[in-house]
């Protein structure tokens, strides 16, 4: 049954494929054919001929139905796990005859989700179709898909025809960020002795000792930050450019897509280790935004990004054990988000973690505790925002 079904799918693509009425039509012709030449009945030939005759021009005319028919779509908008894509295709007649009971399937991902189809009944010539429908999504990922499928019987729906048009699509579903009200995990970050700087804002307030370099004056600068000297000397205003210390404002938030993440329960897809690993990142990300801090991401593959979109669309096609192509992670304090408790020894000092471990297993205490930094144990089986808003502890 397999094999036949993909003769047939290679026939419709590739020719034309007999319906079931076609198949019937086709025995029907052939048994008044070998009927006339045993009686020799005229009328058997004359209804032998016709119903070959029906059937050419069923197996020509669909494949003409699709000629000069042209697809595209627009671009989609990126949307968060569990909202719906919006997907728009557009389909032309550019010829000048109607193109009537026509079949239009998007070949989506299969793991986005199953194909769609749409029957249309009338394109008028020269002019276009439009299908827009929305899709549910359920998990993030950046989905990729090539083709668009049209498919019809007509006239007679004897035989089908079905052509494949190039139709390009990216689709972007970004990992869910959870509101957080607090975070004592980044609010605390930084308040270590050692890593008492001036903010940006302590330096752009000062007005002496901490000038970089001078540069013309712009519309809307500070006319505190004027230097009258060099502005005399020169005959046109000059500013000075300050020294900025962001030491206890810049965060990084590291996440180890280059292990190989295992799932805590296989059968209950809300215990992914790594999918939750994923939402807890975009989540500090934009809490520290929130923040007015200097965030930054670092994947394996990815090394340090920042910028909202940028950060959202490499959380949604970051995988769990991809090749690192990044730089080693970088010496200053960071947040690390891991499900393997041996990384916790090589972190810089004064940084803190995220470990995801098994519930009914043991957390391996005496490599934290060896560590001596901060962080948060996870446990997959519990809702994820509580635990990032409690305060890290010393295992």
């Amino acid at each position: 049954m397999g094999l036949n079904r993909r003769f047939a799918n290679w026939l419709e693509s590739r020719w034309v494929a007999p319906s079931y009425s076609g198949w019937l039509l086709s025995s029907l012709s052939i048994f008044f054919f070998i009927a006339a030449t045993n009686t020799l009945a005229g009328w058997l030939y004359v209804m032998s001929g016709i119903g070959v005759a029906l059937l050419t021009i069923a197996a020509i005319l669909p494949q003409r139905t699709l000629r000069k028919l042209h697809i595209w779509r627009a671009p989609i908008h990126p949307v968060s796990a569990g909202d719906q894509l919006t997907i728009e295709l557009v389909v032309e007649n550019r010829s000048n005859q109607p193109k009537t009971l026509l079949q239009i399937r998007d070949d989506l991902p299969p793991a986005l989700g199953a194909p769609l189809q749409k029957a249309v009944e009338l394109i008028a010539p020269n002019q276009t179709h439009h299908w827009i429908y929305c899709y549910p999504t359920s998990n993030r990922g950046v989905y990729r898909w090539q083709t668009v499928q049209l498919r019809t019987a007509n006239p007679l729906g004897l035989f089908w025809c079905r052509r494949s048009r190039a139709a390009k699509a990216t689709a972007i579903v970004y990992p869910i960020v959870l509101p957080l009200t607090h975070c004592p995990l980044i609010d605390e970050m930084g308040q270590d002795a050692s890593l008492l700087f001036n903010s940006d804002r302590r330096a752009q307030a000062a007005t002496e000792g901490l000038t970089r370099s001078l540069r013309p004056y712009r519309w809307g600068d500070p006319t505190r930050l004027v230097h009258w000297r060099s502005s005399a000397r020169y005959g046109e205003l000059r500013v000075r450019e300050l020294e900025i210390f962001t030491g206890g404002q810049e965060l990084i938030i590291g996440l180890d897509s280059g292990f190989a993440w295992h799932s805590i329960a296989s059968d209950n897809p809300d215990l992914d280790a790594f999918e939750q690993a994923v939402s807890a990142a975009a989540s500090l990300y934009f809490y520290a935004c929130h923040r007015h801090l200097s965030v930054k991401l670092w994947t394996a593959a990815t090394g340090l990004i920042q910028g909202n979109q940028v950060v959202l669309t490499a959380l949604a096609g970051t995988q769990a054990g991809e090749p690192p192509t990044a730089p080693d992670l970088p010496t200053v304090p960071i947040i690390w988000l891991t499900q393997n408790p041996l990384s916790l020894n090589t972190l810089p000092r004064g940084s803190r973690w995220l470990l995801w471990s098994d519930p009914v297993e043991a957390a391996p205490r005496e490599t934290a505790t060896q560590t001596r930094q901060l962080g948060i144990l996870v446990q997959p089986d519990r809702p994820l925002q509580p635990q990032l808003q409690s305060h890290p502890t010393i295992l």
